[in-house]
């Protein structure tokens, strides 16, 4: 590639970034932080649109001896390929001079990118790298650069960045408060509909949020596995998107679909699950042969992106309630399953640490009428199955304990667990 096309994107790059918008500290800043000073490359992988260029910007000012910079999503990057990058690392140095570190954006886009990484860690430079598929976290990806990386997985906003985002600090007890609680709950309300896809939080319209799925599916999806007909995807995600939250099997959705093949429906779930679209959870069983014949539970990225693409959001209130609780549990890493009684109830999330169940968490939009029976009794049923004294019920606008026996149920609004246990590790 010529080197006068490779200086013109980098001074055009290097002056876009001193045009940020308002951006918001991300809560795992200070995580990334702790891994300037060792020499292992950053991984940053996550939904496209969701912050990981502002976060690597977040990162510059704490690096000491000046970076380089390079946006691999530059149209006239199309021909770029492994053999260009010592071109690149030279006109690097001709406008810069020397220098140790280098911030890669969306790098996926150069197939054969980690052994320019490796021989440059080789002599002693560090990486941040950015991408927007899963494959940047797997265990290939450790082979290739020989063990000598670290990962991030970046989501869009939590209910906690959204409310920075709007400048709203919240200390604690102010959800105890009847003034600040009120508040809160009045932007929780925003939150569950406008989700925390930053440009669209920004614009709050949904033609950007279209183009951001539209540019996910096409440029991620569609063109990056070749397929050659778009409709059964589209389908999909269609179909997934309008039943958040609820189960399926590979082969009910490949009759929904009317594709001849199970391995078509697992290779599409498979791409869906590498562009961070949707996630797919499976039932809590002592045997790992049966959490994987057993149908799995289905969420997605992002509730506003669910809306704006699917269908019955209104009527689904619960799911996209359970929706931003597993999202909240994602960002914490945590290793999360549903899990189903002797007696065939539901309970929606079960949280394992190591071999050991840790935690039971139902999610409801609200205890009133019957479902206050339905779920307390496969509350206390998973209780007493899985050897565990306490259980956590999330609601919309509910707080109480209820004791059954010897079991304790604790009843939350879902806007209060996510301040005080989300990924911040609760309130200041």
């Amino acid at each position: 590639m010529e080197k006068n096309v490779l200086k013109e994107i980098i001074v055009e790059q290097q002056n876009g970034l001193a045009r940020v918008n308002k951006t918001v500290p991300r809560e795992v800043l200070p995580l990334v932080l702790t891994y300037v000073p060792i020499s292992h490359a950053v991984i940053i992988a996550g939904i496209r649109r969701a912050g990981k260029s502002v976060l690597i910007q977040q990162i510059m000012p704490h690096i000491d001896g000046g970076y380089y910079y390079f946006n691999f999503e530059d149209e006239r990057l199309v021909n770029f390929t492994v053999a260009d990058f010592n071109s690149l690392y030279e006109v690097f140095v001709e406008l810069y001079g020397p220098r140790k570190t280098f911030f890669f954006d969306e790098i996926q886009n150069v197939p054969g990118w980690e052994r320019f990484v490796r021989r440059m860690q080789d002599s002693g430079h560090k990486f941040f790298i950015t991408g927007s598929n899963a494959t940047l976290l797997s265990r290939e990806l450790g082979t290739k650069l020989t063990g000598r990386y670290v990962s991030v997985e970046l989501y869009p906003f939590s209910f906690g960045e959204y409310l920075a985002f709007h400048d709203v600090a919240v200390a604690k007890g102010d959800v105890l408060k009847t003034p600040r609680r009120a508040m809160i709950k009045q932007l929780f309300n925003r939150f569950f509909t406008e989700g925390g896809m930053p440009e669209y939080v920004t614009s709050v319209t949904n033609e950007a949020l279209s183009k951001v799925y539209e540019s996910i599916l096409y440029r991620d999806i569609i063109t990056r596995y070749e397929l050659k007909d778009e409709r059964p995807m589209r389908e999909l995600c269609l179909y997934l998107f309008s039943n958040i939250g609820a189960l399926f099997s590979y082969s009910n959705l490949k009759n929904i679909l009317g594709l001849g093949s199970v391995n078509t429906i697992k290779s599409y779930l498979r791409y869906l699950e590498n562009s961070f679209l949707f996630f797919g959870i499976r039932c809590y069983q002592p045997s790992v042969k049966k959490q994987i014949v057993t149908p799995k539970k289905i969420f997605c990225i992002d509730n506003a992106m669910a809306r704006v693409a699917g269908f019955s959001f209104s009527e689904n209130k619960g799911h996209f309630l359970e929706n931003i609780v597993f999202l909240e549990l994602q960002r914490q890493g945590r290793d999360i399953f549903y899990y189903r009684t002797h007696t065939g109830a539901e309970v929606d999330f079960i949280i394992r640490r190591g071999e050991r169940v840790e935690q039971a968490l139902q999610v409801t939009w609200s205890l009133a009428g019957t479902s206050r029976d339905r779920e307390v009794t496969a509350m206390v049923a998973a209780l007493e199955e899985l050897s565990l004294g306490q259980g956590l019920i999330l609601t919309d606008n509910e707080d109480e304990e209820i004791i059954v026996g010897n079991k304790k149920i604790i009843v939350q609004p879902v806007f209060r667990w996510l301040l005080e246990n989300g990924v911040r590790g609760g309130l200041k």
